[in-house]
């Protein structure tokens, strides 16, 4: 028989506010009185009872001037214009794809919102519409950009830049979409060997960094040959290093990513997940944070 690892619980130490690039957050539950100066305006998560500002969802206080809103610890993704999104393939429509892009309402692609195969630009054709399945097929995963938010919530997204596009091989891994930083770019080769997309919805895409550039792919050509083991391996300890950040509620973005990979090297992979590993490997993580904050 195999053998089996087991352990006994054990208390879990509080954790303190030192949290990098923002520092202390002021934390409510629903219910919660934010505030009872009537100067505020009342945002999202909040309401108005007997001159009282009070949350109603569970997350962190944030004020913009005299607006005050409460953002979610743990929420669907409300897509912003220009976000970038790594989304399924759901449906084949007419002239659209509808994409799972973990909101509340599945987002839409449009035949006239993508680069065609070659990245050549001219007028969709009854023979392009014939032939969308060819493109992009239901549990084709994509990376994309968002192009506008529809009065309802629903996102419409574009793929017309060649960094977007077709995803080939690598591993995803699904967050909480307030978990990842906002950043000026969320594709990153990072050293180690492996590149990441941080999609702003809390899909996250891991695979290995291409050895060049194709241009000419217009976003539709996938290489399926065998990713190498030493890949996968830098992929998968990846993996447990975002899973690791996440269990303790740190902000990913390429740095603490980056960091937290660095502080994981002297355990096995599949350790990386054991409780004490993580907790050990995201504090040295924190601290390298602070420390560059410092």
């Amino acid at each position: 028989m195999a053998a089996i690892s087991m352990r006994l619980p054990v208390a879990r130490k509080p954790v303190g506010p030192g949290a990098p690039r923002g520092g202390e957050k002021h934390l409510v539950a629903p219910g919660d009185t934010i505030t009872t100066d009537t100067g505020y305006m009342r945002g999202h998560g909040t309401y108005v009872d007997e001159e009282k500002l009070i949350a109603s969802v569970a997350g962190a206080v944030e004020r913009v001037n005299k607006l005050v809103c409460v953002k979610a610890l743990n929420t669907r993704y409300n897509g912003e214009v220009g976000d970038i999104v790594v989304g399924r393939i759901t449906e084949v429509q007419q002239k659209r794809w509808k994409v799972e892009t973990n909101s509340r309402l599945d987002s839409v692609l449009l035949l006239s919102s993508m680069n065609l195969p070659g990245g050549e630009l001219r007028r969709r054709s009854a023979e392009d519409e014939l032939a969308m399945r060819d493109y992009l097929q239901e549990g084709d995963l994509i990376s994309a950009e968002v192009q506008s938010v529809f009065s309802d919530g629903a996102v419409s997204l574009h793929t017309r830049s060649l960094k977007y596009g077709k995803l080939g091989q690598g591993v995803l891994v699904q967050v909480s979409p307030s978990l990842v930083k906002r950043q000026k770019t969320h594709f990153h080769d990072l050293p180690c060997g492996a590149s990441v997309i941080l999609g702003n919805n809390g899909f996250i895409w891991i695979y290995p960094t291409p050895e060049q550039k194709d241009e000419e792919a217009g976003g539709f050509t996938t290489n399926l040959e065998p990713v190498p083991l030493s890949d996968r391996e830098v992929i998968s300890r990846l993996r447990n290093c975002i899973v690791a950040l996440v269990t303790q509620n740190l902000m990913l973005f390429d740095t603490s990513i980056l960091y937290c990979y660095e502080a994981s090297l002297p355990h096995q992979i599949k350790d990386i997940l054991k409780p004490e590993v993580m907790e050990e490997i995201v504090l040295e993580t924190r601290q390298r944070l602070l420390d560059l904050e410092g």
